[in-house]
């Protein structure tokens, strides 16, 4: 697997994980820290290997499709702004830390999330 240049970010919305963001690029550093922490994703994951570009940036003049390498969800810490466009954050988000201690399956969308 090569070394990631930025995540997605998903949390679970109505019990399903959903993209809502992509990280800022990440440093040579927290890329490789990170993909350690990496596996291939398996059959039945929630994410498509293909998204459109305002799928993730709704402002953006980039209307091309984005290629996802799908892993198998891992929980990362991330930083963000509270800019929340009701289905995602509007500005990338900061990786901070990963976290293996942690079950994805654990992992809730924040109280001040819901039903905005």
């Amino acid at each position: 697997m090569t070394l990631p240049q930025a995540i997605i970010v998903g949390l679970p919305v109505a019990a399903i994980l959903r993209i809502v963001g992509r990280s800022t690029v990440l440093s040579t550093r927290a890329g490789r820290e990170l993909g350690r922490h990496l596996r291939p994703g398996q059959p039945g994951h929630p994410w498509p290997e293909e998204i459109s570009e305002t799928s993730l940036n709704r402002f953006s003049k980039d209307k091309g499709p984005v290629h996802l390498t799908l892993v198998e969800p891992i929980v990362v810490e991330v930083a963000a702004d509270v800019a929340w466009s009701g289905k995602s954050f509007r500005h990338p988000l900061s990786l901070l830390r990963v976290r293996p201690e942690l079950d994805p399956a654990d992992v809730e969308l924040p109280p001040h999330l819901r039903g905005r």
